[in-house]
Order: C-alpha cells, then sequence, then structure tokens
C-alpha cells in the first residue's frame, strides 16, 4: 500500500480539545445542553467552517472505549493497521475472492464521476483521497465529529441532486429512503432543541471519494454526518457496502409535513426471529443480562475489534427458523443496491450453519433490547439505547439528568448523557464484513498482489 494521507492534528480533537471548546462557547452548561440547528433545512451556510467544529458535546458517540460513534478519547485505527473484526483475534483466510457477480456498476460509476464533475476544483480536491487513505477509517456517528470532504449544505440544490443520485444507485430505495429518513430527524431533532447548532441539519453530511470512480479499478466513496455512515467500496462489478452504521434519534416524527418513521423493519422481524425459538434455544440465545444503555460493541474505531461468538448457532435452528434469520440480515443487506444485497446474501447463507443469533432484553412490542448476527461474513448490530437530547415534544431540550449524567452506559454507541431508560425512539445499527472484508480491504490486497 502507499499514498496514505494522515489526519492533520486538528482533525485529531483530544476530549480535552472538545471540553474546552463546549466551555468557552457558554460555560459548563454548553457541554450537555448545545444541540439546536440551524431552521434552513438545506443549510446553505458558508464553508469556511463546513469541517463542523462543534460549539457543544455532540450527541452520538462515547467519551471513551465503546464501539457506536468516535468521538473523543477514541482512537482511529490507520487504514494500513485494519486486521478486521475477528473472532478471536485470527483472521479466517481465503473467505473473500476477486469474481465477476453479473451485477454491473456501470451506472453506479457514472453517478459518482457526474457528481464529481459537478464540483468546482477546490470542493473536489477537498473530497478526494487515494485508494487506501487512512480516511477511510475517519468516520463516526458523533454530529460534531471533524470531517473531511464536501459537505451538502455548502452546496447548490443541483450539485446536492446528483450525490442523492449517487446514492441512489448505490442504495436500494429502501436505503436512499432510510437515509433521507435519517437526515431528516437529524434536522427534526435539532428544531426540537432550539434550532442554533448546524450539525444538527439535513445539510450537515459529507462526500469523500478514495480511487477514482471505474469500471475496472478499485475505488469508492464515503456518505458520513450525524447517525448515518455508509463506506462504499467498488472493484468491477464488485461491491462492499462495510461498514455501514445507520441510526436515529427520535425514530419517528413529522419534519416538513412528512411523517418519518425509521427502523420497524429492523425491531419487528428481530421480534418475529426471537419469538420463533423454543424454550430450549431461548437459553441459548438470551442473555442473562438486561438491555444496557449501550451495548453496541462494532461502531467507529472498532475496525480490528476482537468479539467472540455469543448465542444460538444457525445449525441449531430449523429451516424455517434459519429462514428468518436470513429474512432479519436481508434488512440491513437489502439498503445496497438490490442485485449486490443479493450477492451478499448469497455469501451470508454459505456460512449460515456458523451463524449466531445472539438477543439481550425484553420481547414485548414496545421493548427496548439489543440482538446480533454474527458469522463470519457479517457482523450486524442493532441497539436500542436512552434517550440523550429528545423528549417527544417540539419543544424537547435536554433534561436534568442528561446534563448530569457524562456517561451513564458502557462501550456503545452513545454519550450516555441522557442516563434515562432505553427506548425504540433512540436506535443504533451496525453491519460489518469481519476477517478483513471491511472497506473492501481484502479484495483491494487480492486485486494488488495479482493485477499489478
Amino acid at each position: 500500500m502507499h499514498g496514505h494521507r494522515p489526519r492533520t492534528p486538528e482533525a485529531e480533537r483530544s476530549r480535552r480539545w472538545f471540553m474546552n471548546k463546549a466551555l468557552l462557547a457558554g460555560g459548563v452548561a454548553a457541554v450537555a445542553t448545545m444541540t439546536g440547528c440551524s431552521s434552513d433545512s438545506s443549510d446553505t451556510a458558508s464553508s469556511a467552517s463546513s469541517s463542523g467544529a462543534p460549539s457543544g458535546m455532540p450527541s452520538g458517540g462515547p467519551v471513551g472505549g465503546g464501539g457506536g460513534g468516535m468521538g473523543p478519547g477514541v482512537s482511529q485505527i490507520k487504514y494500513a493497521d485494519v486486521k478486521g473484526v475477528t473472532a478471536d483475534g485470527t483472521v479466517v483466510d481465503d473467505l473473500y475472492t476477486i469474481h465477476s457477480t453479473d451485477v454491473s456498476t456501470d451506472a453506479l460509476v457514472k453517478a459518482a464521476q457526474t457528481f464529481l464533475d459537478g464540483l468546482s476544483t477546490k470542493e473536489r480536491k477537498s473530497c478526494t483521497f487515494d485508494i487506501d487513505a487512512d480516511e477511510w477509517t475517519a468516520w463516526s456517528n458523533v454530529d460534531g465529529y471533524d470531517r473531511k470532504g464536501v459537505r451538502m449544505g455548502d452546496l447548490t440544490e443541483k450539485q446536492r441532486n446528483l450525490g442523492y443520485a449517487l446514492l441512489g444507485e448505490a442504495l436500494s430505495a429502501d436505503g436512499l429512503t432510510q437515509t433521507r429518513g435519517i437526515m431528516k430527524l437529524n434536522a427534526f431533532l435539532g428544531d426540537s432543541n432550539g434550532g442554533n447548532q448546524k450539525t444538527l441539519t439535513e445539510g450537515h453530511y459529507f462526500f469523500t471519494f478514495m480511487g477514482t470512480p471505474s469500471t475496472t479499478k478499485p475505488w469508492g466513496f464515503q456518505y458520513e454526518g450525524h447517525h448515518v455512515a455508509i463506506n462504499y467500496f467498488v472493484l468491477g462489478d464488485q461491491v462492499v457496502m462495510t461498514p455501514t452504521f445507520m441510526g436515529s434519534e427520535p425514530t419517528t416524527g413529522t419534519y416538513n409535513g412528512e411523517k418519518i418513521t425509521l427502523f420497524k423493519p429492523e425491531t419487528t422481524v428481530g421480534l418475529t426471529m426471537i419469538r420463533s425459538l423454543t424454550a430450549a434455544q431461548l437459553k441459548k440465545a438470551v442473555s442473562s443480562q438486561s438491555n444496557g444503555n449501550e451495548d453496541m460493541k462494532a461502531g467507529a474505531g472498532q475496525d480490528n475489534l476482537k468479539l467472540a461468538y455469543e448465542g444460538l448457532k444457525g445449525s441449531e435452528l430449523t429451516s424455517a427458523q434459519q429462514e428468518k434469520l436470513l429474512d432479519l440480515a436481508r434488512v440491513y443487506i437489502g439498503y445496497m443496491n438490490e442485485g449486490h444485497a443479493d450477492v451478499k446474501m448469497t455469501e451470508v447463507e454459505k456460512h449460515l450453519d456458523d451463524t449466531y443469533f445472539f438477543w439481550m432484553g425484553e420481547t414485548e412490542d414496545d421493548s427496548a433490547f439489543y440482538y446480533r448476527i454474527h458469522s463470519p461474513v457479517v457482523l450486524i448490530e442493532y441497539d436500542a439505547q436512552a434517550p440523550l437530547f429528545y423528549k417527544g415534544d417540539s419543544s424537547a431540550s435536554p433534561s436534568a439528568s442528561a446534563s448530569a449524567s457524562s456517561n451513564a452506559g458502557g462501550p456503545g454507541g452513545g454519550m450516555g448523557m441522557g442516563g434515562g431508560t432505553p427506548s425504540q425512539e433512540h436506535i443504533h445499527t451496525i453491519i460489518r464484513t469481519p476477517n478483513g472484508g471491511d472497506y473492501g480491504i481484502d479484495l483491494l490486497k487480492l486485486h494488488l498482489e495479482n493485477d499489478h
């Protein structure tokens, strides 16, 4: 590998910097309470502050150690050092190969090139990196995280539409709806908290590109902001769309007259799966621990996570139960382009007997729970968390308990500032490709070894 472009010292913000910035912005209260946004949904503020140095604490990532969002105290793993998620620290070899999928990426490449062609020279330079750049691993779901790339809110309407056209080619219809819904509810959250913070808008989402769009050479892009991070690698007609983080607080709301409900399939299909198990199977699948505030393990900054298999093994399921497990996996995998989702599902099915299903929490319709699907080729997590800043009405603002608790939960997907009861109104999810598959790293290595 060559051509690494390390993040600047300015990008590697420390927790102390974050705290000092918040205190300077408005005193101790600013640390917990500055969560508003601009009321302009397109947010066309100048690019002078497009990297978004936060005016207060981010509302989506842990102070340290956790798996849900890379904020202050969580270290980025450099691209060259990525080993991948493993069960025990040892990478399982020969899981991925370079081959034809017969699913064309021509339209995707054209959409990416058209978007880049629509940028100014300065904008394009700001968002393009080498194929093996450290920018791949620099993503986060935290709202105030310092990001590179071109910011949607700083682009013209025509440029933004070209960006959405690219997402439309990369994602399925459901995937695009989900992504746009997350962006809209991010703005809804900002409006409900006073409307004075740029990071909680539809516009605070960034595109970066690694390599040059091509139908033969490796390239990819990243689309990232609060509660969404899509990493999309392309080699010929092969696609890897992991890690992909999607979340929201709240998960329901009416924004500009549109009623938005997110993560319903992830919730209901998960409940269908757990309710299909027998009493004996439940003893293996369900943890003795109750669902905590933050249980996600494989979020930002966890590219080399060691995570042992837990729960009920796929080989111990009936054929009907196996189909339900595949249905659940497809909810997440199905957010990518339909043809490539089918390719990935075939890969997942090959390892179905060695796929584990793990659950924490209750199983009522409105329960807050955590579950995980884990095999050699896929890792999926769903985590219902405590509210941080949303109180369920248009005048929502951080509660006293939110201000009092700076790290209520363990490792996981949020700051833990809410200190309240987890609910389905704050959900984090992630999908990864273990054993070196994330960011298409294994495919890129094979490409460089065999084709160059």
